[in-house]
């Protein structure tokens, strides 16, 4: 046996415990960074209280609390840190998915219309009225992002199909819902109804309880199993789908349900938060300077840092103003415009 023989199987095992370490430091920090979104607020909440809280709760343990305390971290910031960071996974993932599908880094959620289309959809709810009594806002947003995404679909279907069919469709559809959207805001909204439709659109986590996370927390859960399933395929995409064909992957089939699994994941998140942009965009970049290009690792490490970029995206929305809550896609924007031209200028290539 030769040395370097010998050493293979040490080093396979130490790649297998340096993983296992920085998934558990990755989720430690997200579980802290959690506690510490449920204990940030008008009403500061020490941890201790933040842990008995969620012990009552869950275990059935029996903690003396203040029921104004209680209510605070049960009915409204917990289920908000958690809607963040399924919120934040599912963007990463969709992302992730995007850049591997399209071979495009700058291929992210909205570039498939889903976005302009959901912001059309809320506005027809919210302004015209339409649905009523029977659709929500989110109902609204929804049903406008899936409208758009077959439309999308469709169009770039008809255009032969292909990673730049899908791109120039995408810029199409949003054009065309951003179009429609700034029509109806023009000619059918007062002035309190565009206040409420710009917060909306710049991303919102205001109002959030706990029937939105139990959308958006098994709809991430089911993308990222969709994803992971696929991780080999995407990672036989990004050399192209001529490759990806030779390897025998069923190109068509394995690219409908990685953009079916991203509409619907951004479609959700989208109808609930509104518009947050530049964490598909951002998250798996960074991901890739961790974990490197690999798609079995790169999913999870995206769905994590996405996780705990929205978390703390969240907190500081609440105190980068004293008593004022900043939308939610205002701070990713802030952080992630510098944090993309960083990724860029370290990227670069010597010409």
């Amino acid at each position: 046996m030769t040395l370097a023989a010998a050493g293979q199987p040490v080093a396979a095992e130490g790649r297998w415990w340096s993983r296992l370490a920085l998934a558990t430091l990755a989720l430690a920090a997200l579980a802290f960074m959690i506690s510490l979104a449920v204990s940030i607020g008008e009403i500061p909440i020490p941890l201790a209280t933040t842990a008995k809280a969620v012990a009552n709760r869950i275990f059935g343990a029996s903690f003396e609390l203040s029921r104004i305390h209680e209510g605070i971290v049960w009915d409204y910031r917990l289920s908000r840190a958690l809607l963040a960071a399924s919120c934040g996974a599912a963007l990463a993932l969709s992302g992730a998915i995007l850049q591997a599908l399209l071979r495009n880094p700058l291929a992210e959620p909205y570039v498939l219309g889903i976005s302009a289309g959901a912001s059309t959809g809320a506005v027809a709810v919210m302004i015209l009225g339409l649905g009523y009594g029977v659709l929500t806002l989110s109902g609204g947003a929804f049903l406008g992002a899936v409208l758009a995404f077959v439309l999308v679909s469709a169009l770039a279907a008809g255009a032969g199909g292909g990673a730049d069919r899908i791109i120039l469709a995408g810029v199409a559809g949003s054009q065309l819902f951003t179009a429609l959207t700034s029509y109806i805001v023009t000619t059918s909204a007062n002035a309190e109804q565009a206040r409420g439709v710009m917060f909306w659109l710049l991303g919102s986590l205001a109002g959030v309880r706990w029937p939105d996370v139990y959308l958006a927390a098994p709809v991430a859960l089911a993308g990222f199993a969709v994803a992971m399933f696929h991780a080999r395929a995407l990672d036989a995409f990004t050399f192209g789908v001529d490759a990806a064909a030779a390897l025998g992957i069923a190109v068509n089939r394995v690219r409908t349900i990685l953009l079916g699994a991203t509409a619907l994941m951004t479609a959700a998140m989208v109808s609930i938060v509104g518009s947050i942009g530049f964490v598909g965009l951002v998250i798996p970049h960074a991901a890739r300077f961790v974990v490197g290009p690999a798609h079995g690792r790169l999913l999870p490490a995206s769905a994590l840092i996405g996780a705990l970029f929205m978390v703390t995206a969240d907190i500081v929305s609440r105190i980068i103003v004293p008593q004022q809550i900043l939308p939610i896609g205002v701070v990713t924007a802030l952080f992630g415009a510098p944090a993309f031209a960083i990724i860029l200028y370290k990227a670069r290539r010597p010409v």
